[in-house]
């Protein structure tokens, strides 16, 4: 078992592929669109402790903490609750790992919600939080800044010497990874300027903004606005199409018709009957959208609010047996 904060379906695809069971354990109210919560990333520790003591310690090899919540909604998790969950994890000796891909985000949010971090940079409270775990993962293409690559950290020398071991068979020498010196350049010079506070304040100013418009004109999102990206509520805004319709995907596939606008749907279609809510994620790109692209969004996303009951469900034409949202084949659903 491999127990997390929240799904990723690359991530829950690779678990599953070994023969593990990946448990996502949000709180309830984290599942709810609507609830306006300062931190709805955490980690219900209290489902960690009696998952931990229902199947016993020995088959938990890895708790990961995903910082921020990427299928929630771009949700924050405080660091009252990373270091309650690190003391569960040190208690039953189980390595804690951080999903880090917007670690510079989730810092920026503690520092604008958590009492006692007013005055603390991002990058002192991205330090403190590492400190918790044992280890981490982390796409650079998001908090990284950079076009591709990423990279592993542990503290286990052990680990560490296997997983080079590993690299050099899938990737290429441990000082590249596979990867070319200038994208080495890029992650290394990104990951700085990402915990940077004026960078950082106009990027969550940014995604709020159209957050915000959107909420105030009836359109349903996941509340507050995330950091990365902002999260249609599919489900509530395409009401009258059932879930096995994919309301997300009809969704997605609207925006880019109506305005050329590019989405991803992380609901039914991503992860089947184990999907807790449809949501079509906004994701903004860093340092390129101007303030006129934003607006335009906001209009073309009101536009189909205003004729959302015309909008047809979808229906699956073709299906991979794993990650079938990248490759599946859709239609809409002809009513008679």
């Amino acid at each position: 078992m491999w127990c997390r904060t929240t799904r990723t379906s690359t991530t829950r695809a690779n678990v599953e592929f070994v023969g593990a069971e990946a448990i996502d354990l949000l709180p309830v109210e984290s599942r709810q669109p609507s609830a306006r919560l300062p931190f709805k990333g955490n980690m219900d520790v209290a489902a960690l402790e009696e998952v931990i003591g229902r199947v016993g310690r020995q088959k938990v090899p890895l708790v990961m903490l995903t910082i921020t919540n990427n299928s929630g909604g771009g949700q924050p998790v405080s660091m009252e609750n990373a270091r309650a969950v690190s003391a569960v994890c040190k208690t039953h000796n189980i390595p804690l790992y951080f999903d880090a891909c917007r670690l510079a985000e989730n810092s920026y949010f503690i520092k604008l919600r958590e009492k006692g971090y007013e005055c603390k940079t991002p990058k002192e409270i991205a330090q403190e939080m590492f400190a918790l775990g044992d280890g981490c993962t982390m796409s650079a293409k998001k908090d990284g800044m950079a076009n591709i690559g990423g990279f592993l950290c542990t503290n286990d020398d052990i680990l560490a010497r296997q997983e080079q071991d590993l690299l050099i068979l899938t990737e290429g020498y441990p000082t590249y990874g596979g990867l070319a010196g200038r994208d080495l350049e890029a992650i290394a010079v990104g990951v700085q300027e990402s915990l940077q506070a004026d960078y950082l304040r106009y990027r969550i100013a940014s995604t709020a903004y159209l957050g915000n418009h959107l909420s105030e004109r009836g359109v349903p999102i996941v509340e507050p606005p995330g950091g990365h990206a902002i999260y249609l509520d599919a489900r509530a805004f395409l009401s009258h199409i059932p879930q096995n319709e994919f309301p997300g995907v009809a969704l997605a596939a609207e925006l880019y018709l109506e305005g050329g606008i590019r989405s991803v749907e992380i609901g039914t279609l991503m992860f089947a009957d184990a999907a807790k809510m449809d949501l079509v994620r906004l994701a903004i790109p860093r340092r390129v959208y101007t303030q006129s692209h934003i607006d335009y969004v906001v209009e073309v996303i009101l536009r189909l609010w205003e004729r959302r009951e015309q909008i047809k469900g979808m229906r699956l034409t073709y299906e991979a047996p794993f990650l079938r949202h990248f490759t599946a084949h859709l239609e809409p659903v002809a009513h008679g």
